[in-house]
Protein backbone atom coordinates (compact mmCIF):
# COMPACT_ATOMS: atom_id res chain seq x y z
CA UNK A 1 0.00 0.00 0.00
CA UNK A 2 1.27 3.46 -0.94
CA UNK A 3 0.65 6.76 0.80
CA UNK A 4 0.69 9.69 -1.65
CA UNK A 5 1.16 13.28 -0.45
CA UNK A 6 0.72 16.30 -2.71
CA UNK A 7 1.13 19.69 -1.04
CA UNK A 8 2.92 21.45 -3.86
CA UNK A 9 0.27 24.16 -4.37
CA UNK A 10 -2.82 25.48 -2.58
CA UNK A 11 -4.66 22.42 -3.95
CA UNK A 12 -3.54 19.62 -1.59
CA UNK A 13 -4.29 15.92 -1.53
CA UNK A 14 -3.42 12.66 0.20
CA UNK A 15 -4.30 9.13 -0.93
CA UNK A 16 -3.84 5.47 -0.07
CA UNK A 17 -3.42 3.03 -2.95
CA UNK A 18 -3.01 -0.76 -2.89
CA UNK A 19 -3.13 -3.88 -5.03
CA UNK A 20 -6.87 -3.42 -5.61
CA UNK A 21 -6.41 0.19 -6.70
CA UNK A 22 -7.35 3.44 -4.99
CA UNK A 23 -8.46 2.84 -1.39
CA UNK A 24 -9.27 6.42 -0.47
CA UNK A 25 -8.20 10.01 -0.95
CA UNK A 26 -8.86 13.54 0.25
CA UNK A 27 -8.50 16.65 -1.91
CA UNK A 28 -8.93 20.14 -0.48
CA UNK A 29 -7.91 23.78 -0.79
CA UNK A 30 -5.19 24.02 1.84
CA UNK A 31 -4.23 27.64 1.23
CA UNK A 32 -1.29 28.56 3.45
CA UNK A 33 -2.22 26.02 6.15
CA UNK A 34 -0.32 22.98 4.89
CA UNK A 35 1.90 22.95 7.98
CA UNK A 36 -1.01 22.37 10.36
CA UNK A 37 -3.53 20.52 8.17
CA UNK A 38 -1.71 17.82 6.21
CA UNK A 39 -0.63 15.44 8.99
CA UNK A 40 -4.09 15.39 10.66
CA UNK A 41 -5.70 14.63 7.28
CA UNK A 42 -3.25 11.76 6.71
CA UNK A 43 -4.02 10.38 10.17
CA UNK A 44 -7.77 10.68 9.55
CA UNK A 45 -7.48 8.83 6.22
CA UNK A 46 -5.72 5.94 7.98
CA UNK A 47 -8.51 5.82 10.57
CA UNK A 48 -11.29 5.89 7.96
CA UNK A 49 -9.75 2.98 6.09
CA UNK A 50 -8.71 1.13 9.26
CA UNK A 51 -5.10 1.07 8.13
CA UNK A 52 -1.86 1.97 9.89
CA UNK A 53 1.51 3.31 8.72
CA UNK A 54 3.13 -0.09 9.23
CA UNK A 55 0.92 -1.38 6.37
CA UNK A 56 2.68 0.89 3.89
CA UNK A 57 5.03 -0.50 1.25
CA UNK A 58 6.02 2.90 -0.12
CA UNK A 59 5.58 6.67 -0.03
CA UNK A 60 4.93 9.05 -2.94
CA UNK A 61 5.40 12.82 -2.90
CA UNK A 62 4.80 15.64 -5.37
CA UNK A 63 8.00 17.55 -6.14
CA UNK A 64 6.63 20.77 -7.63
CA UNK A 65 7.22 23.30 -9.05
CA UNK A 66 5.05 24.96 -6.47
CA UNK A 67 4.86 26.71 -3.12
CA UNK A 68 8.11 26.76 -1.15
CA UNK A 69 6.32 26.09 2.15
CA UNK A 70 3.93 23.52 0.71
CA UNK A 71 6.70 21.53 -0.96
CA UNK A 72 8.76 21.59 2.22
CA UNK A 73 5.84 20.24 4.28
CA UNK A 74 4.99 17.39 1.91
CA UNK A 75 8.54 16.33 1.22
CA UNK A 76 9.56 16.47 4.88
CA UNK A 77 6.58 14.35 5.91
CA UNK A 78 7.16 11.84 3.12
CA UNK A 79 10.87 11.52 3.80
CA UNK A 80 10.28 11.23 7.53
CA UNK A 81 7.79 8.39 7.10
CA UNK A 82 9.99 6.59 4.58
CA UNK A 83 12.97 6.80 6.91
CA UNK A 84 11.04 5.78 10.04
CA UNK A 85 9.34 2.83 8.34
CA UNK A 86 12.24 1.79 6.13
CA UNK A 87 10.09 2.11 3.01
CA UNK A 88 11.01 3.36 -0.49
CA UNK A 89 9.96 6.83 -1.59
CA UNK A 90 9.07 8.09 -5.07
CA UNK A 91 8.93 11.75 -6.12
CA UNK A 92 7.10 12.99 -9.21
CA UNK A 93 6.81 16.48 -10.75
CA UNK A 94 3.49 18.16 -10.05
CA UNK A 95 2.63 18.97 -13.72
CA UNK A 96 3.01 15.27 -14.59
CA UNK A 97 0.45 14.44 -11.91
CA UNK A 98 -1.99 17.04 -13.27
CA UNK A 99 -1.58 15.76 -16.83
CA UNK A 100 -1.94 12.07 -15.94
CA UNK A 101 -5.74 11.70 -16.42
CA UNK A 102 -5.45 13.19 -19.92
CA UNK A 103 -2.68 10.87 -21.11
CA UNK A 104 -4.96 8.89 -23.43
CA UNK A 105 -5.78 11.96 -25.55
CA UNK A 106 -4.31 12.56 -28.99
CA UNK A 107 -4.21 16.34 -28.63
CA UNK A 108 -1.40 18.11 -26.77
CA UNK A 109 -2.18 18.84 -23.13
CA UNK A 110 -1.01 22.07 -21.48
CA UNK A 111 -0.88 22.03 -17.68
CA UNK A 112 -1.11 25.39 -15.90
CA UNK A 113 -0.26 25.90 -12.23
CA UNK A 114 -0.58 29.27 -10.52
CA UNK A 115 2.82 30.72 -9.62
CA UNK A 116 1.70 33.99 -8.02
CA UNK A 117 2.04 37.61 -9.12
CA UNK A 118 0.14 36.96 -12.34
CA UNK A 119 2.47 34.19 -13.47
CA UNK A 120 1.89 30.51 -14.19
CA UNK A 121 3.96 27.37 -14.46
CA UNK A 122 3.22 25.70 -17.79
CA UNK A 123 4.14 22.27 -19.10
CA UNK A 124 3.18 20.64 -22.38
CA UNK A 125 2.52 16.91 -22.83
CA UNK A 126 1.56 14.72 -25.78
CA UNK A 127 1.72 11.13 -26.97
CA UNK A 128 4.46 10.82 -29.57
CA UNK A 129 5.69 7.64 -31.19
CA UNK A 130 3.33 5.70 -28.93
CA UNK A 131 4.72 7.19 -25.71
CA UNK A 132 3.21 9.84 -23.43
CA UNK A 133 5.89 12.44 -22.80
CA UNK A 134 6.61 15.99 -21.76
CA UNK A 135 7.64 18.34 -24.56
CA UNK A 136 10.28 20.77 -23.39
CA UNK A 137 10.89 22.11 -19.89
CA UNK A 138 8.60 23.50 -17.23
CA UNK A 139 8.20 27.25 -17.84
CA UNK A 140 7.63 30.14 -15.44
CA UNK A 141 5.61 32.39 -17.72
CA UNK A 142 2.37 34.33 -18.16
CA UNK A 143 -0.99 33.23 -19.48
CA UNK A 144 -0.65 35.82 -22.23
CA UNK A 145 2.59 34.21 -23.40
CA UNK A 146 1.10 30.70 -23.24
CA UNK A 147 -1.78 31.78 -25.47
CA UNK A 148 0.57 33.58 -27.85
CA UNK A 149 2.58 30.38 -28.34
CA UNK A 150 -0.43 28.09 -28.79
CA UNK A 151 -0.76 27.48 -32.52
CA UNK A 152 -2.91 24.34 -32.64
CA UNK A 153 -5.83 22.74 -30.80
CA UNK A 154 -4.75 22.10 -27.22
CA UNK A 155 -6.35 20.79 -24.03
CA UNK A 156 -5.76 23.05 -21.01
CA UNK A 157 -5.94 21.67 -17.49
CA UNK A 158 -4.61 22.35 -14.00
CA UNK A 159 -5.26 25.35 -11.78
CA UNK A 160 -7.48 27.35 -14.11
CA UNK A 161 -9.98 29.69 -12.48
CA UNK A 162 -12.99 31.15 -14.39
CA UNK A 163 -11.10 34.34 -15.25
CA UNK A 164 -8.20 32.36 -16.72
CA UNK A 165 -10.58 30.09 -18.63
CA UNK A 166 -12.36 33.12 -20.08
CA UNK A 167 -9.03 34.64 -21.15
CA UNK A 168 -7.95 31.41 -22.85
CA UNK A 169 -11.25 31.06 -24.73
CA UNK A 170 -11.22 34.73 -25.74
CA UNK A 171 -7.70 34.57 -27.19
CA UNK A 172 -7.68 31.05 -28.64
CA UNK A 173 -11.28 30.38 -29.56
CA UNK A 174 -11.80 26.87 -30.92
CA UNK A 175 -8.12 26.02 -30.50
CA UNK A 176 -8.66 25.77 -26.73
CA UNK A 177 -10.39 22.93 -24.91
CA UNK A 178 -10.38 23.91 -21.22
CA UNK A 179 -11.10 21.15 -18.71
CA UNK A 180 -13.75 21.93 -16.10
CA UNK A 181 -12.59 22.62 -12.52
CA UNK A 182 -13.71 19.20 -11.24
CA UNK A 183 -12.09 17.37 -14.14
CA UNK A 184 -8.97 19.49 -13.80
CA UNK A 185 -8.52 18.97 -10.06
CA UNK A 186 -5.12 17.45 -9.35
CA UNK A 187 -5.67 14.35 -7.24
CA UNK A 188 -3.29 12.49 -4.95
CA UNK A 189 -4.84 9.30 -6.33
CA UNK A 190 -3.11 10.03 -9.64
CA UNK A 191 0.22 10.47 -7.85
CA UNK A 192 -0.35 7.22 -5.95
CA UNK A 193 -1.13 5.23 -9.10
CA UNK A 194 1.88 6.63 -10.95
CA UNK A 195 4.15 5.83 -8.00
CA UNK A 196 2.67 2.33 -7.68
CA UNK A 197 3.63 1.63 -11.30
CA UNK A 198 7.10 3.06 -10.73
CA UNK A 199 7.70 0.84 -7.71
CA UNK A 200 6.60 -2.25 -9.63
CA UNK A 201 9.39 -1.52 -12.11
CA UNK A 202 11.98 -0.17 -9.64
CA UNK A 203 11.19 -1.34 -6.07
CA UNK A 204 14.06 0.62 -4.56
CA UNK A 205 12.37 3.94 -5.41
CA UNK A 206 14.31 7.20 -5.40
CA UNK A 207 17.32 8.12 -3.30
CA UNK A 208 15.84 10.07 -0.36
CA UNK A 209 19.03 12.09 0.09
CA UNK A 210 18.90 13.45 -3.46
CA UNK A 211 15.12 13.91 -3.62
CA UNK A 212 14.58 17.67 -3.66
CA UNK A 213 11.73 20.07 -4.53
CA UNK A 214 11.67 21.49 -8.04
CA UNK A 215 12.01 25.27 -8.09
CA UNK A 216 12.04 27.19 -11.34
CA UNK A 217 14.81 29.57 -12.33
CA UNK A 218 13.91 33.02 -13.73
CA UNK A 219 12.07 32.94 -17.06
CA UNK A 220 14.24 31.95 -20.00
CA UNK A 221 14.76 34.51 -22.75
CA UNK A 222 14.54 33.65 -26.41
CA UNK A 223 12.05 31.99 -28.71
CA UNK A 224 10.76 28.49 -27.88
CA UNK A 225 11.72 25.55 -30.04
CA UNK A 226 9.14 24.03 -32.38
CA UNK A 227 8.72 21.09 -29.98
CA UNK A 228 7.85 23.42 -27.10
CA UNK A 229 5.01 25.17 -28.95
CA UNK A 230 1.51 23.80 -28.27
Amino acid sequence: MILAIDTSTTNAGVALYGEDGLLGEVTWQVGEAATVQVLPVVQQLFRWLQKKPADLSGIAVALGPGSFNGLRVGLSLGKGLARALGRPIVGLPTPEIAAYPFSSLVLPVCVLLKAGRGRVVSALFQTRYGRWQRLGDFCNTTLEEVCRQTERATVFCGEIDPEMASYIHEHLGQRALVATPALSARRAGYLAEMAWKRLQEAPQGDDPASLQPLYLSPPRLGAPTSEEKP
